[in-house]
């Protein structure tokens, strides 16, 4: 599951992918805390411009 974690952050799964991360999200306090800190750096990303990138 954690191996997913950053692609779930980014929306980049399939549906039923997106399901089983969320369903084992709920249930999972060890990967919750770690997907919190994936999804803070995806949300970060969105501030940046493809020439900040570079």
């Amino acid at each position: 599951m954690r191996s997913q974690l950053g692609a779930y952050a980014l929306g980049a799964l399939t549906p039923e992918e997106d399901r089983l991360i969320a369903g084992h999200l709920d249930g999972c306090a060890s990967c919750a805390a770690a997907y919190a800190e994936v999804a803070d750096g995806a949300a970060l990303l969105a501030l940046f411009d493809e020439e900040d990138l570079w």
